[in-house]
């Protein structure tokens, strides 16, 4: 992990930074700012603009660009097993190990961390149920996919995947796993249920916990030092003791040796080591529990839930079964969050509340996984211009019999005492600063100490700025990739257009050629455009030796002068006019009788098309 060093600060990015994070919730402040700031330059060159200022302007005034522009920062580059050789290492190495040390019926937690599209996750799906059989990785395996992209999300939810995409696949694999479904392939349904996506910002939200693998490959190299120290602080916690950490090659745990073992630096795989590790965050997204326990019967539990449903708080609140549905919703959640009474009964993930102000279905999980009640302080809620702050508390809620039952969601409205919390925290934040000026004095008496550690922060500088320089040519190579697959994509469009346009033209030239009769073609000044077969056994002359050249100046047996007034009639009549019956010559030297017909050439303008036929044979010269 390396720092973004000798990029001065950019005061108008910065700014551009901060109305990202506030009008949309997208925090980018922890990206590295040479690439960042590449990508956003890349989009604001699409559109002509110079300025950082100019471009917020764009933001403000077309909602539309937020997608493009994130579309833009957000390189989704991903494939099946992609870097065969790493994940050839962690099935042979890793997962026998993973899999010796938990029991029969132990659930074994995966997550892939920035996974994009979803190829990665299902990746580790296949890879798990190859290694265990279909059935127990079936009752088993939980694999959680999550990223910040939406757009990316979607198509991840979605498992359809072009042939292409699954290329890296062995034919065995491709139809033991996946289904065609017209032009695509969709990844089969019952392991589906066991991949998990959902939206979760790796630098804010709290991590998916108990895991025995987490995955998270060429997405570390995109951040700063400080957010990359945040991540890995996170991805430690959410680790078992032993929990495998599975990285993309430009990435690696450098400063991390007291923390985690190195099993593999070549393929960048470390582990876990024993210790406790406290939680480096806010509560934020996990996911959401599977279900109560078979025993608890329909009716029993419905009249369980209107029981405690009753004892519920008059602010807003909303009560989850164990299945993740909803079951109330009171009025003043109605009225605050916009649901209604036609929420009740559908999915929890499914409405906007279950992850906005923040991430609830994580909390509700680990609520009442752990039996006790979470809270989060002053969770923003912003509709328009208006912002509100809210504590949120999540209760889960157990049936006589012990077990969880549903879990309730209150929020109390404390949109003053946070303002409030503010403003004391920006005067404590005033005096904190002249303290610090205070301590200045003294920090320079400390000056000689710190020389004194230079030379061992140079070496330790060299080898971050080693580390930055292979993590920016990685962005580079991943941004080609993007780039490359864009042309490639559109090289095929125009592949299958040429091809079309090829047919047509053939079946053009092969209609006129099979005509027997002279078929000539004149644009708008008269010159020939086509001269087929049938005129040149009619008058001798070659394609090659017409083509281009104006019509009525041609030399051959038709005396094409007397055709100038039918030809004119016909453009400026836009009809058909004919058969004109003509005395002329033909190639061989034979007088004839020539009709013709002479028809508008629809679709440009002043264009004509002759058609001529011998009539018959004259009988003399002259």
């Amino acid at each position: 992990m390396s720092e973004d060093r000798d990029v001065e600060p950019d005061e108008e990015l910065e700014e551009l930074l901060g109305f990202l994070r506030d009008a949309r919730g997208f925090d980018f402040t922890g990206y590295k700012r040479s690439s960042l700031g590449r990508r956003i330059r890349m989009r604001m060159a699409d559109l002509g603009i110079t300025s950082y200022t100019d471009y917020r302007d764009r933001l403000e005034s077309t909602s539309e660009e937020f997608g493009t522009l994130f579309n833009t920062i957000l390189i989704n580059v991903t494939s099946m097993f992609r870097d065969a050789d790493a994940w050839t290492f962690l099935e042979r190495e890793v997962l026998p190990e993973l899999l010796a040390r938990s029991d029969t019926e132990d659930e074994i937690r995966v997550w892939s961390a920035g996974c994009s599209s979803g190829e990665e996750a299902y990746s580790l799906a296949i890879m798990f149920a190859e290694a265990l059989g279909l059935e127990e990785a079936l009752s088993r395996v939980k694999v959680y996919g999550t990223d910040v992209d939406e757009e990316a999300l979607r198509v991840a939810r979605a498992g359809l995947y072009p042939g292409k995409a699954l290329e890296p696949l062995t034919p065995e694999l491709r139809d033991r796993y996946f289904e065609p479904d017209g032009t695509q392939h969709s990844f089969r349904p019952d392991l589906r249920r066991r991949v998990i996506f959902g939206r979760h910002d790796i630098t804010r939200d709290a991590p998916i916990s108990r895991l025995d693998l987490l995955v998270c490959r060429n997405t570390l190299m995109y951040f700063n030092v400080e957010a990359q120290t945040r991540i890995v602080d996170r991805f430690h916690f959410a680790l078992r003791e032993g929990g495998f950490l599975f990285l993309g090659k430009a990435e690696m745990l450098l400063n991390d040796g007291d923390r985690f073992d190195i099993v593999s630096m070549r393929q960048r795989i470390f582990s876990r080591r024993a210790g406790e590790s406290d939680p480096p965050f806010q509560p934020g997204p996990l996911q959401l529990r599977t279900g109560m326990g078979a025993e608890v019967r329909t009716a029993a539990r419905n009249r369980l839930l209107r029981d405690l449903i009753l004892d519920s708080t008059l602010a807003p609140a909303v009560t989850v079964d164990g299945y993740g549905r909803v079951v109330h919703v009171n009025s003043s959640a109605r009225g605050q969050f916009g649901l209604s009474y036609n929420d009740v009964g559908r999915p929890f993930q499914d409405l906007e509340i279950s992850y906005r102000p923040v991430e609830l279905r994580s909390l509700i999980e680990q609520a009442a996984y752990e039996r006790r009640t979470l809270r989060v302080n002053g969770a923003e809620w912003r509709v328009g211009d208006d912002t509100q702050y809210f504590d949120i508390t999540v209760h889960p809620l157990t049936g006589s019999d012990g077990l969880p039952a549903a879990t309730n969601i209150t929020f109390s409205d404390v949109t003053v005492a946070t303002q409030l919390r503010t403003e004391v925290k920006r005067v404590r934040e005033d005096l904190e600063t002249a303290y610090e000026e205070l301590q200045s004095t003294n920090e320079e008496l400390e000056t000689t100490n710190e020389e004194l550690q230079s030379s061992i922060e140079e070496l330790e500088t060299t080898n971050e700025e080693l580390q930055s320089t292979n993590e920016e040519l990685e962005t580079t190579n991943e941004e080609l990739q993007s780039g490359n697959e864009e042309l490639q994509t559109m090289n095929e469009e125009m592949r299958a257009r040429t091809e079309e346009l090829d047919e047509a033209r053939s079946f053009l030239e092969a209609v006129v050629v099979s005509i027997a009769a002279g078929v000539v073609v004149l644009d708008a000044a008269m010159r020939v455009r086509c001269w087929n077969r049938g005129a040149v056994d009619l008058w001798g002359l070659r394609t090659d030796e017409t083509l281009g050249q104006n019509f009525f100046l041609l030399d051959c047996g038709l005396p094409v002068g007397r055709l100038r007034a039918v030809v004119q009639e016909c453009v400026e009549r836009g009809k058909r006019t004919g058969p004109v019956s003509i005395e002329a010559v033909n190639r061989i030297g034979r007088d004839i009788t020539c009709a013709v017909v002479c028809t508008p050439f629809d679709g440009h303008a002043g264009g004509a098309v002759l058609l001529m036929e011998e009539e018959s044979a004259s009988a003399g010269a002259g």
